[in-house]
């Protein structure tokens, strides 16, 4: 499997085996996941991701063999977006893995239904997501998926070699430049962190829904959305986030005392389609 290429021209995410592969679920859109707009905001396409697969690893006895993963990457590519009022639809299954780690694809469509400010229906709504995960001991240390997972995993797909390469790019060495606005700090609250003592990987894109408040014309175009966790951050850390824009790209780095914790990348294509 090749990762998907994070340039002025996305590569589609690759398809589900067939329609019943791997695991399914639905959800309803609450008020509290959603913008202003009624847009289902970033963070809560994460935590689907999250609770998706916690209920897989329940659904096939895994959270017995193999209950700790940590997410290194998440992509997500807004295709048609997803709000409120709606039922979602989550398929999960396995698109490569090696033996410590897995990309995991995760479909989500959108019934919507008629809002209270409607003129119409609403197209269905459709994201696409694959998070690479990485398998750990209960220390977060990594660990080799048991025998039982890798089976499980690999039914649904023929890349068993898989392999990690970063599709995001590190922030400049040095000043932030004449072409970068001033760093800007971003407040974590205790309600960020996880059971690990580490901020949940969905709580970084808090930050990402701040900034986007000023690229609001990225959000009305299909988007793809890359961010990449490179440290934990524990209680008590302080973080800086620089950002740049340029075209249809926007990328901002995380920073806990100089280390880059997430890099971000957020890409319109306004002239792209995909079929799903």
């Amino acid at each position: 499997m090749t990762d998907p290429v994070q340039d002025d021209g996305p590569q589609p995410l690759p398809p589900p085996p067939s329609a019943g592969s791997g695991y399914s679920t639905s959800r309803t859109v609450r008020t509290g996941e959603v913008d202003p707009l009624r847009r289902l905001r970033l963070d809560s396409i994460a935590r689907y991701l999250q609770d998706v697969a916690g209920d897989d690893l329940e659904a096939t006895g895994h959270a017995r063999t193999d209950p700790y993963w940590i997410v290194r990457r998440t992509v997500i590519d807004v295709i048609e977006p997803i709000s409120w009022p709606a039922t979602v639809h989550l398929q999960r299954w396995c698109s490569g893995l090696s033996t410590r780690w897995a990309n995991m694809r995760v479909r989500l469509t959108a019934e919507h239904r008629d809002g209270p400010d409607d003129d119409g229906p609403r197209p269905d709504g459709l994201v696409e997501t694959e998070a690479f995960w990485i398998n750990v001991n209960a220390h977060g240390v990594p660990a080799r998926i048991s025998d039982e997972g890798f089976a499980t995993l690999s039914a649904t797909t023929e890349t068993h070699r898989l392999r990690w390469a970063a599709m995001t790019t590190p922030p400049s060495v040095g000043s932030t430049g004449q072409d970068l606005p001033e760093d800007r700090p971003h407040i974590l609250r205790s309600t960020d962190f996880d059971l690990l003592q580490h901020v949940n990987n969905a709580a970084y894109l808090d930050a990402v829904e701040d900034e986007l408040m000023d690229h609001q014309d990225l959000l009305r175009q299909r988007h793809r959305v890359v961010i990449e966790y490179s440290h934990p951050v524990v209680p008590g850390s302080s973080m800086t986030i620089r950002r740049r824009r340029t075209g249809h790209r926007l990328q901002m780095w995380m920073t806990v005392d100089d280390r880059v914790a997430a890099t971000v990348t957020v890409t319109g294509q306004p002239d792209a389609r995909q079929e799903s």
